[in-house]
């Protein structure tokens, strides 16, 4: 994904995007039957008998601001319950829930809709043939309206709940690990040990790495002629002493433009290109779960058992060509994947003896599930135990446990 299409990814994704579409799209609407009235024969709107549009329109119009603003108000106590239950990392993926913009959308275009239908009507700009045209749209309205609050009903029983939270951090990070898997390199060649002759890039920025323009890099080397390196990848703490690029030669200010420019720094971490954000999100909706205040060992079994889906999918690499011949980028570090994830589960959990018995099990399953996971999946699990047994106080539970990890 380029960095234009990132950007625009990230701005259509705002609360206020398709509000405002469908807001026009009322507005227009409305207006359709002031134009396009003449093309209906006259006998054919005094059949359909459009009279009682007027009665219609200022029903709808009152209905849509109550139904506004309770929608508004209901999803403001989805934002805080996500932030309080879950944890504040994932409220920006319940905020760009599609299925809430697209009923709150609805709503205010009709809204809109009907208020500039009332006050043409008022104005005599319908004649007619206009109120009869504005008679059907305002039945195919009211037919979107029943579908949507049908939708909205059965919607606004699961928003801002712990469990679809959960599902929505889980299908993000799912997106982030299956692109990575993928392609690895972002279609670049694997990074080996940086060169010690060249030039390396820093930016005068403070912030996370949200975005790296694979595409833009390779087009910007090909232009000056020189192999590029990668040293910082998305999710990444940048500042002006940390270099983010290797160049093989030194760049005048023209050429180091196209370079900083493949580079998208923010105040906080995404969740595209940055898998391990949505692990270390997924690790602290467990560690919350496992704290005194609320004591839910039950959802950081369930966190436990999605991880099995997450790493599985990222077994599934397959990058046989090679788009970005000219960029060389680092691999993910399975040990940060695992650290990431299990690490806090084990520690917030060591007096849970459920907790880590579910912990030791699925580490089992991904040591068995590819030699990629082998190795650190033992690390994690003798470190897990070692937690467990400097925590739990009955010896039958440090037993139990111990059995598993040897097995």
């Amino acid at each position: 994904m380029s960095k234009w299409q990132w950007l625009i990814r990230r701005f259509t994704r705002r609360l206020w995007f398709r509000p405002t579409l469908f807001a026009l799209a009322g507005l227009f609407t409305a207006l359709f039957s002031v134009f396009f009235s003449p093309a209906l024969p006259l006998d054919f709107a005094e059949r359909i008998g459009a009279d009682a549009v007027d009665n219609i329109l200022n029903i709808l119009a009152s209905s849509m601001l109550a139904v506004t603003t309770f929608s508004l108000s209901t999803m403001v106590t989805a934002y805080g319950a996500a932030t309080t239950n879950v944890t504040p990392r994932a409220t920006t993926l319940v905020v760009e829930d599609t299925t809430t913009q697209n009923v709150l959308a609805t709503f205010i275009g009709t809204f809109l809709f009907s208020l500039v239908g009332i006050v043409a009507l008022s104005t005599g700009a319908y004649g007619e043939e206009g109120r009869a045209i504005l008679f059907l749209v305002t039945l195919g309205v009211i037919a979107i309206i029943i579908v949507t609050m049908l939708r909205w009903i059965d919607h606004l029983s699961r928003l801002g709940r712990v469990g679809d939270t959960i599902d929505r951090v889980e299908k993000a990070a799912m997106e982030a690990l299956q692109a990575r898997a993928k392609r690895p390199f972002l279609g670049g060649q694997e990074a080996q040990s940086q060169p010690d002759s060249g030039w390396c890039l820093q930016l005068e920025m403070i912030g996370y790495l949200q975005h790296l323009d694979a595409g833009a890099l390779q087009k910007a080397a090909e232009t000056a002629d020189v192999h590029v390196q990668v040293l910082t990848l998305p999710g990444t703490y940048i500042h002006p002493t940390r270099d983010v690029l290797w160049v093989s030669r030194v760049l005048d200010e023209e050429e180091v433009k196209p370079f900083r420019s493949a580079f998208t720094v923010g105040l906080r971490r995404s969740f595209e290109q940055d898998p391990r954000f949505g692990l270390s999100v997924l690790s602290e909706i467990a560690s919350r779960a496992l704290s005194p205040a609320v004591n839910d060992p039950g959802t950081a079994v369930d966190v436990l058992g999605r991880s099995v889906r997450l790493f599985h999918a990222y077994l599934q690499e397959d990058e046989s060509e090679v788009p970005h011949p000219r960029l060389s980028v680092p691999g993910l570090n399975t040990s940060d994947l695992f650290e990431d994830f299990f690490a806090p589960i084990a520690r917030d959990g060591a007096g849970l003896v459920e907790v880590h018995i579910r912990l030791q099990k699925t580490l089992h399953i991904l040591r068995d599930l590819s030699p990629q996971f082998a190795e650190e999946a033992r690390r994690q699990s003798r470190k897990a135990l070692v937690r467990a047994e400097a925590t739990l106080q009955i010896e039958d539970d440090k037993t139990r446990l111990r059995r598993l990890a040897q097995e």
